[in-house]
């Protein structure tokens, strides 16, 4: 037998317990287990995927001001970023203390391989939450150790009435297969429509595209058809793929500039749509797949 590990429905229940039913986030490879359960699991209008991770704090606030219970926030490490702002500037102690329970995915933890994109945030992880006054655990993966930091960490909370993290590592759940399915109306798959706007791009066009699976495929296209890699694969820094292909496209007038973007990226900086409107190069191409 492996090693113990902590299952979705255990977390889940364990907070359930402690009063903790309504969640909001951004979706995370590391907690992908977690986040189906939730998905399948939690009753309408207890669960919100937000846009970004700033906007699943300020969720929490709102429940916790309407309710005065608890409420759990998910989310890659990368996404701290975007939740310092909520995170310091209103529901920090200080000024309304709002309590909230995160549970933040630990990509790029030190000693551990991961992609390049993810070593820096892993390796200050920690030290962001202790800097901007998040007390943290780190989940363990044996069940009955991790049942009894669940409670520490909801106690802080509640004592505090301030956030506190659960920082998970890779392998702490077993994982856990989606069961609530979404028909999908399309008849194309993302890799083919990548594969058709390559193959329909002038010779002379740069493409910036997004983070996660379109940079890949679009690498791969690349590679069957034997073409260079002249792209800009925006591996991480996700929503800020159509920022970088803007300022190419501004400085590059005479060059075709292709943002590949995906829906997700697109929701977690929306503003940046109002900034392509007002600039509105002439050879800038903003390209949106859905589930991209």
């Amino acid at each position: 037998m492996g090693d113990p590990m902590v299952t979705p429905e255990q977390l889940y229940q364990w907070l359930a317990a402690l009063g903790v039913d309504f969640y909001a986030g951004v979706p995370d490879s590391l907690l992908k287990a977690f986040c189906a359960y939730v998905t399948d699991h939690a009753p309408p209008g207890r669960h919100v995927i937000t846009g970004n991770e700033g906007g699943a704090i300020a969720l929490a606030m709102g429940y916790h001001l309407a309710t005065g219970r608890i409420g759990a926030v998910y989310l890659q490490n990368s996404g701290l970023g975007n939740a310092v702002n909520p995170l310091t500037s209103l529901a920090d102690p200080a000024i309304y203390g709002v309590p909230m329970l995160l549970v933040i995915g630990w990509r790029g933890e030190p000693g551990h391989k991961d992609e390049p994109q993810h070593v820096q945030m892993g390796q200050v992880t920690r030290a962001t939450l202790e800097a901007i006054g998040v007390p943290h655990t780190v989940l363990p993966a044996e069940p009955g150790d991790a049942e009894a930091a669940v409670k520490a960490a909801l106690a802080d909370v509640v004592e505090r009435q301030a956030a506190h993290a659960l920082v998970i590592r890779k392998g702490t759940f077993e994982s856990y297969a989606l069961q609530t399915k979404v028909a999908q109306p399309y008849q194309t798959t993302r890799e083919h429509a990548i594969e058709q706007l390559v193959a329909s791009l002038p010779n002379d066009a740069v493409v910036v595209s997004t983070t996660g699976k379109p940079s890949r495929e679009l690498f791969e296209v690349r590679k069957r058809r034997g073409e260079p890699h002249q792209d800009f694969l925006t591996v991480g820094g996700m929503g800020h793929a159509s920022q970088i292909a803007l300022g190419l496209a501004m400085e590059c007038p005479n060059r075709s500039v292709y943002c590949l973007d995906g829906d997700g990226a697109v929701l977690m900086h929306l503003g940046g749509l109002a900034t392509i409107a007002t600039v509105a190069p002439a050879n800038y191409k903003h390209v949106v797949v859905n589930n991209g």
